[in-house]
């Protein structure tokens, strides 16, 4: 009886062994021969201020928290793979209106950004040319006490828009 018992446990628990859980580090399908990443200023062509480098830190600090690499904010000879981003388009959409303000009570940002990360050959490893990025935000409605909200706003989308990103470059190779 007591085989039995710990032969059905073990058919039934050993399926969970593989449940998706993984160390930091092991969900990267980069060749095993990137140990440092460089991560430049991504450019612009567009009249956003500062978006480029509050994203470009956000996905640095993703990528330093996720992975095992040695991550680089420049485009240095001696890195294994470097990441390029250009920002094609940056778009604030108003979603809802507030018929008794008058004004927008929510909008989307909407980011269109060319990613392209290459290793040391110039071998093409991640590459998305139109990677698209959407994030809604509330407006306040209440004027007297407004504060400017776009530092906090900015901070959130680089936020979101690194973590997508760098599960994309990640996970989906």
């Amino acid at each position: 009886m007591r085989r039995f018992l710990f032969a059905y446990l073990a058919a039934t628990l050993l399926p969970l062994a593989g449940c998706g859980y993984h160390a930091l580090g092991a969900a990267a399908h980069l060749p095993p021969t990137v140990r440092t990443l460089a991560i430049p200023v991504f450019a612009t062509h567009t009249d956003a201020y500062h978006t480029e480098t509050v994203l470009t830190e956000a996905v640095i600090r993703e990528f330093a928290a996720r992975t095992r690499l040695r991550v680089t904010p420049s485009s240095s000879d001696d890195a294994d793979a470097v990441l390029h981003g250009t920002i094609l388009q940056q778009t604030v959409t108003p979603l809802t209106y507030s018929t008794t303000t008058e004004q927008s009570s929510s909008y989307v940002i909407t980011l269109v950004i060319a990613v392209k990360l290459t290793d040391h050959d110039g071998n093409v490893l991640y590459e998305n040319s139109h990677y698209t990025y959407r994030e809604q935000f509330q407006s306040t409605s209440n004027l007297p006490t407004y504060l400017d909200e776009s530092p906090a706003a900015e901070q959130r989308l680089a936020r979101n828009f690194a973590r997508a990103l760098v599960a994309d470059v990640l996970e989906g190779m």
